[in-house]
């Protein structure tokens, strides 16, 4: 008589995603200092992963905060983005070995989630003015820092999915 087929637990990375709710709790559970980034993340591609490995080495833990995809529709990045749904491009984030935490925004900008969790670094991609952002404001008053990560040249998203459309 055949045994019953085993079936396979879960992959352990699905515990690194959280309700927004759930992420102050987890957040305070992980090493520091913790390196906060966030984006929409949609394709990812070679890019994503070196900026998030080059962010998650300034500490010792990195949570991405992604936009919902309500949020990203609001961005305007197109009519059919994000390609790939919220809870699809969470699992994506949390399985890469760099990501530690993965939870969801819905604002326009992190601002409010980003007072909530008071990482100790804030981390945005290198076309960013970390000067002239209101989340680095907030990040300074509590004693955090914020810095800008270079982009890996020739890479997005965007251009992506434009190369992948014209073939």
């Amino acid at each position: 008589m055949p045994s019953e087929p085993l079936l396979p637990q879960p992959p352990q990375f699905l515990q690194k995603i959280v309700s927004r709710e759930e992420a102050p709790q987890r957040l305070a559970e992980l090493p520091r200092p913790i390196v906060f980034t966030n984006g929409v993340f949609d394709v990812l591609h070679r890019g994503h992963a070196t900026y998030l490995a080059h962010a998650r080495a300034l500490g010792g833990s990195l949570v991405v905060a992604l936009n919902t995809d309500a949020s990203a529709r609001r961005l305007g990045k197109g009519p059919d983005r994000p390609l790939n749904n919220e809870q699809d491009r969470a699992v994506m984030m949390a399985a890469l070995e760099s990501v530690s935490l993965v939870t969801w925004f819905d604002e326009n900008t992190p601002l409010e989630l980003i007072s909530e969790l008071q990482p100790d670094l804030l981390v945005k991609g290198g076309d960013y003015d970390m000067d002239k952002l209101a989340e680095t404001a907030v990040v300074k008053a509590y004693g955090g820092k914020a810095q800008a990560i270079p982009f890996v040249d020739g890479y997005s998203t965007t251009a992506l999915v434009k190369k992948i459309r014209s073939t």
